[in-house]
């Protein structure tokens, strides 16, 4: 691949909050590498929760389950909020009534690449979940949130009420754990150089930069991590 083409693959699931930061970040740093003429996102699927029903759960039960108590969240959530900030995102949790199941999200994601709007899709799910407090485990959310990233909405709706996509969408994510993915969001440079976590705007540029100048050793096929 040129060094002025960037390849970024990211493994993320849409109710996780850092993921939606780090969208702005490696966003950010790919707009400061002015060297990169063209860079190719595309997102890939990970259920932060895959045994969560069909019909998601009461969010204050997924809270009290999940970390223990409301307090302790309540702790994480200020940090997640300032962080969010910084990107001019405004989180907006208490509007969030439910936690989601996610499969039928990501199968809306993978039929957005397939129209040239995958990004579009994303954006848009990330702020109909976290700044709107939209129910995206719902098919008739789902087909609105599509609409507005330029997807038509009969089209998806076709899509969310057949098994289309679902083996893509399982393989995918397989992938992603196969390559020792734990934890998201994770981000894959080149095929060759991953990051994890929402870091910083400075270290994605730094990485971006060292990926782009052929810098980093070379290895066979994707790896997570670098060295």
């Amino acid at each position: 691949m040129s060094d002025d083409v960037l390849s970024i693959e990211v493994y993320s699931d849409v109710v996780c909050p850092w993921c939606y930061i780090g969208k702005r970040r490696i966003d950010h740093a790919v707009a400061r590498v002015k060297e990169v003429r063209h860079a190719i996102i595309t997102w890939r699927p990970f259920q932060l929760n895959p045994t969560m029903p069909k019909e998601g759960m009461d969010r204050t039960t997924y809270l009290e389950t999940k970390f223990g108590s409301l307090d302790a969240f309540r702790q994480l959530e200020e940090r997640m909020l300032a962080a969010a900030a910084e990107e001019q995102i405004a989180f907006a949790f208490d509007k969030m009534s439910r936690t989601p199941n996610t499969f039928d999200a990501h199968r809306l994601i993978w039929f957005g690449a397939r129209q040239g709007l995958q990004d579009a899709v994303v954006e848009s799910l990330f702020q109909g979940y976290f700044e709107e407090g939209a129910d995206i485990g719902s098919v008739s959310t789902l087909v609105q949130l599509a609409e507005r990233a330029g997807l038509k909405g009969q089209a998806v709706e076709r899509l969310l009420l057949s098994d289309e996509g679902k083996s893509a969408v399982q393989a995918e994510e397989a992938g992603g754990r196969k390559l020792g993915i734990r934890a998201v969001p994770y981000f894959v440079l080149n095929q060759t150089y991953g990051i994890s976590g929402a870091q910083s705007v400075d270290v994605f540029q730094t990485a971006i930069d060292s990926v782009r100048r052929q810098a980093l050793v070379p290895s066979q096929g994707r790896r997570p991590g670098g060295d």
